[in-house]
């Protein structure tokens, strides 16, 4: 196998073109579903952190009905576990690698579960393809999770106050007031997000979703190059992420303008 870049390589690439092009659009795909997903995911989390779910709170007040300030029984009535599950999930995911998730989803979870093998577009086949989303998906929510939160926490407490006296649920208040000015925030990170998974979807070849590295895979299994399909695939990813990012600093830039007019 040469290791050394020889354009003339390039030419026994071609044949493959059409690996490359099935790759792009599966690369597409997984990062699309995947932001939905973890958007998903993200939002039940970030709630679940924000909420004062706290079924031991009784225990704070000793038997005068005054509230302890201190002690096993303050701090077991301040425990919230619907939080603190949320946050358990946050800082599990952020701390493991990807590819470690990844593969015991794919062979933990979806080992027991089988999935039906039919193939999407006649070249995507289901059983590699929803895994990959589910593993990645799950990643990404434990990211955007903490973004979520930080743009719902940054919308003025007071317009809370004023839905509660117009007699709006928190439910309405969420729906209608908060969620909406928190997504125009969180927007910009949540695309770049997109970027970051646009990349990061390359690890879902080592379960054999036929993606852009997957193609890189089958080309060198075929023709025993490797440096010329890699480098076909680097242009290929920065195709899709440089524009991408360009454009959202574009949208960036004139959200930031339309606030200060």
């Amino acid at each position: 196998m040469d290791h050394l870049i020889n354009w003339s390589n390039f030419s026994k690439i071609v044949p493959y073109a059409d690996l490359f092009k099935q790759g792009l659009v599966v690369t597409v795909l997984l990062s699309l579903f995947t932001v939905v997903i973890g958007f998903c995911i993200a939002l039940v989390l970030a709630l679940m952190r924000m909420s004062n779910i706290r079924p031991f709170r009784f225990l704070g007040y000793d038997k005068d009905g005054h509230q302890r300030e201190s002690g096993a029984l303050a701090v077991i009535s301040r425990f919230n576990p619907v939080s603190f599950l949320a946050t358990a999930y946050v800082e599990i995911l952020r701390s493991t690698p990807v590819v470690v998730q990844l593969l015991i989803i794919y062979f933990g979870i979806f080992g027991v579960i089988e999935l039906p093998s039919f193939q999407i577009f006649g070249f995507i086949k289901f059983n590699r393809f929803f895994p990959g989303v589910v593993a990645l998906g799950m990643n990404s929510g434990a990211y955007l999770c903490e973004i979520i939160r930080a743009g719902i926490q940054s919308i003025d407490g007071g317009q809370t106050e004023a839905a509660r006296s117009l007699g709006l649920s928190q439910m309405q208040n969420l729906r209608y007031i908060v969620l909406p000015q928190a997504l125009k925030n969180i927007l910009p990170a949540i695309a770049n997000e997109f970027v970051v998974i646009i990349k990061e979807s390359a690890i879902t070849y080592t379960i054999g979703v036929q993606d852009i590295m997957s193609s890189v895979n089958a080309v060198k299994g075929a023709t025993f190059i490797i440096i010329e399909p890699l480098l076909v695939a680097t242009v290929i990813y920065f195709c899709l992420c440089f524009p991408t990012s360009k454009l959202i600093a574009y949208f960036e830039r004139r959200m930031r303008h339309g606030d200060t007019r």
